[in-house]
């Protein structure tokens, strides 16, 4: 072609941006969007061209192969699978065969070689399909084309041109494009021909500007696996995950949120030695799985990409635009790029004002855990498919259990309750889709296909927190629905009990004014797992199988503090980011020695009590000689929450204060660890559940900004009864009216000293009458189970609503 002549059918990424989808399609737009206007904020994006959807007219025009195709897909039936994927070939057989027209040809070399002046003679190229009715804010047509990789030669780049113009009538495609009533016609292909960016010699993944499960949309979500990201996009394998809180990044600070190793049994990489097949799948090697695949570091620099790809476009849009980003490191130059970005078109889409909460009513056998997607539940028949030959066996309403899916079992996916898979992680296309078609999926179940049986009944449960469960049987549940728009505040704080991290986004979308008590032991004993002190000590564990497990769990870390540090901030700040900038009230550790002792290596550091209700536990512990290097441990994950993550939305509160002379202590053991009270804005609370907190109210006053008054304590020892004996459970009762006097008195102690009061007992959420008399005495706050907010809440309205009332018309008489 001659130098300076116009390409035709010819845009380099510096030409386009994102108003020229109907040339290029949305993954080039964006592409050429991206190279053009983000290169001074620092995002890299490697260089190519897009072949116009014009490209692909003026072949199927030269071939006269217009009436041939529309011939080929008349009347088709997307319900018959068979019929569709006879069609569908047929239609590819026909755009492959129409060759490209030789003005192409030569524009296709012409750009090449360009590629190859810039990037050296032996550049690889990634061929990518870009449909122009892709990626638009509705519709999703995510992995329905074709993709090639480590493409090099003019001929091979030629064949993989043509290939992708066929894959416009894959089955999967075809499906879509009638479920989404587009016309087959209307939708025309441009092709992306960019750099290889050399991730088989290092690492890639997906990132979202939001939580792809809750909608939530205060963090960058980002999965890494090594090798090229087909695998992840496709689910072959479990990547890494990162979770970084957006608003406390962009103050400055640099704090992983969240990080989960994944299994990452394989990576593709190029194929050598002459074979037709440009990649291959090998497994990774034991070193590879057991450290995360890319570097804090590293994942700021992708969290960095996210926010400023995020912002750009949703200024461009005039509205928010969370985004869905591919991202690649360059083996060879240590670089990290961004390889393609889309809108997020499912969670994204889900009205804000309306809230489905999932329960189940029962519970059964577990047959299988995994990766839960989707946060609800169904139940069905199962039905294992293995291979793709196999998929006209189903039957809508079944479950679908498979190894893996690709997009050409999308027309059976959308007729699944629900869809279980050995393999994948949270952003793989099993998910993907399940999320779209607001279906239940379990992922990455590793045995399901061996454990569960063609026309076994099952309840697929993804209602539970991060991890997916597949019960046998039929479960019963209920939907819980909310119009949140018609619902007001009222004036009584409501705040949330919480104590499981991976629930914490959801549980963040309830209406709700914090976190009233965020339980540090429920982390501990379910993401720790060892006692703190057999961490530090582990020499001092007599068990040499626990000595051993101990070694396994802490792998990879510098030792076992660092992990317990690392482990409870990440897991506090799960919680603390998902409500931000809202108060989150966390207690420090309050297990009774027979708990602390259930945790592994407990049993050699802990004594044996006769009553542990009423032993060492709480602050009695922290100063203590036998447990003080163990809150130092709680001290410094709480200092690296508040620093360095920058969540200085946590208040501390002491669990068991017994003595104002143990809260001084203790006060001043958190100052030496730098939690040092009105630093910072640092908050320190107190639990009241002892007699002795209220009758001394006025000095623990002086020491503490608030009071929670834990109702489940106070009870027992205001009416002497052991809460843990079954014989004596009929004189426990939080309404007894001595209880109700002492609540009644801490919360004026508290009005009177000027400081917070709350209650996050069980009983508000036990019984409706507790929550009306504890806004009738004035409380601030009342902390509640998750699922007894929404309706104490309307409780609370109509208390208010009729003490506004009365209090109008006592002054109406005077």
């Amino acid at each position: 072609m001659a130098e300076g002549k116009p390409y035709k059918y010819i845009k380099f990424f510096d030409e386009i941006g994102i108003n020229d989808v109907a040339s290029v399609g949305g993954k080039n737009a964006s592409l050429g969007e991206m190279y053009s206007k983000l290169d001074a904020e620092g995002i890299k994006v490697p260089y190519g061209f897009a072949v116009t959807a014009d490209a692909y007219r003026a072949m199927l025009d030269q071939a006269q192969a217009w009436e041939p195709l529309r011939a080929a897909l008349n009347g088709i039936n997307s319900g018959d699978i068979i019929d569709l994927s006879r069609r569908a070939k047929q239609a590819r057989d026909l755009v492959y065969g129409a060759g490209l027209p030789p003005d192409l040809v030569t524009e296709i070399r012409a750009a090449y070689g360009r590629l190859k002046a810039k990037y050296g003679e032996d550049v690889s190229l990634a061929v990518r399909s870009s449909a122009t009715a892709e990626d638009l804010p509705t519709a999703s047509f995510a992995g329905q084309q074709d993709t090639y990789l480590n493409v090099q030669g003019e001929e091979v780049l030629l064949d993989a041109c043509r290939r992708c113009f066929a894959s416009l009538f894959t089955d999967r495609a075809i499906h879509y494009r009638i479920d989404q009533g587009f016309d087959h016609f209307k939708v025309a292909l441009s092709i992306g021909v960019m750099k290889m960016v050399r991730s088989d010699l290092a690492a890639s993944g997906v990132m979202f500007s939001l939580d792809t499960e809750t909608g939530f949309p205060d963090v960058v979500f980002i999965t890494a696996s090594y090798g090229l990201g087909e695998n992840v996009v496709q689910g072959s394998v479990d990547p890494d995950e990162f979770y970084v809180h957006k608003p406390t990044y962009v103050q400055g600070y640099r704090g992983v949120l969240r990080r989960t190793l994944g299994g990452k049994k394989i990576k593709m990489i190029y194929a050598t030695g002459g074979t037709r097949e440009l990649t291959r799948n090998v497994p990774t090697s034991p070193e590879e799985r057991a450290h995360y695949c890319l570097s804090d570091a590293e994942v700021f620099i992708l969290t960095d990409y996210a926010i400023k790809i995020e912002k750009h476009y949703s200024t461009k849009a005039g509205y928010g635009k969370p985004m869905d980003m591919e991202w690649a490191k360059d083996g060879l130059d240590g670089q990290l790029y961004v390889v393609q970005a889309r809108p997020e078109t499912v969670a994204s889409q889900r009205r804000e004002n309306r809230l489905e909460v999932y329960h189940l009513k029962g519970r059964g056998e577990v047959a299988a855990t995994g990766r839960a997607v989707g946060a609800r539940v169904a139940s069905g028949t199962v039905r294992v498919i293995k291979d793709v030959e196999h998929l006209s066996r189903f039957r809508p309403g079944e479950v679908l259990v498979a190894d893996t899916t690709t997009p050409d079992w999308e027309p059976v996916m959308k007729i699944a309750a629900g869809i279980v898979t050995n393999r994948g992680g949270r952003t793989c296309h099993a998910a993907i889709i399940a999320r779209e078609l607001g279906i239940p999926a379990v992922i990455g179940a590793d045995d399901a296909t061996d454990v569960l049986r063609d026309g076994d009944i099952v309840t697929v449960s993804c209602a539970e927190g991060d991890i997916g469960r597949i019960y046998r049987g039929s479960i019963p549940f209920d939907i819980e629905r909310t119009d949140l728009a018609s619902l007001p505040r009222p004036k009584t704080k409501i705040m949330i009990n919480l104590g499981n991290p991976e629930i914490a986004f959801g549980t963040s979308l309830i209406p709700n004014d914090g976190v009233g008590l965020a339980r540090m032991e429920f982390i501990i004993s379910g993401h720790i797992k060892v006692h703190p002190m057999a961490l530090l000590h582990p020499e001092r564990v007599a068990d040499a199988h626990v000595r051993a497990e101990i070694a396994r769990i802490t792998q990879g870390y510098p030792d076992g503090a660092a992990y317990f540090v690392e482990r409870l901030s990440e897991g506090v700040g799960m919680i603390a980011g998902a409500f931000y900038p809202k108060p989150v009230i966390v207690r420090m550790s309050d297990f009774k020695t027979n708990e602390y002792a259930a945790l592994m290596g407990g049993k050699d550091f802990e004594p044996v009590e006769s009553n542990p209700m009423l032993g060492f536990r709480g602050a009695s512990r922290y100063a203590h000689p036998a447990y003080a290097e163990g809150f130092s441990l709680e001290c410094a994950a709480m200092q690296r929450v508040r620093g360095t993550m920058g969540l200085t939305n946590v208040i501390l509160m002491l669990p068991f204060v017994r003595r104002v002379g143990e809260a001084d202590q203790v006060i001043a053991k958190m100052a030496e660890q730098g939690l040092i009270r009105g630093h910072n804005g640092l908050q320190i609370y107190a639990m009241c559940e002892i007699p002795n907190n209220i009758v001394l109210i006025d000095e623990f006053a002086k020491r503490f900004d608030g009071f929670s008054i834990g109702s489940n304590d106070l009870t027992q020892l205001v009416l002497g009864v052991d809460r843990d004996s079954e014989i004596v459970a009929f004189d426990y009762d939080e309404r007894d009216e001595g209880v109700k006097a002492m609540i009644r008195l801490a919360v004026e102690g508290c009005r009177r000293n000027g400081i917070h009061s709350g209650l996050c007992g069980q009983a508000p959420s036990d019984y409706p009458e507790m929550a009306q008399y504890l806004v009738e005495i004035g409380i601030e706050s009342i902390s509640l189970n998750p699922d007894t907010v929404l309706a104490t809440t309307r409780h609370v309205l109509e208390v208010e609503k009729r003490l506004s009332s009365l209090s109008a018309a006592r002054d109406k008489k005077h």
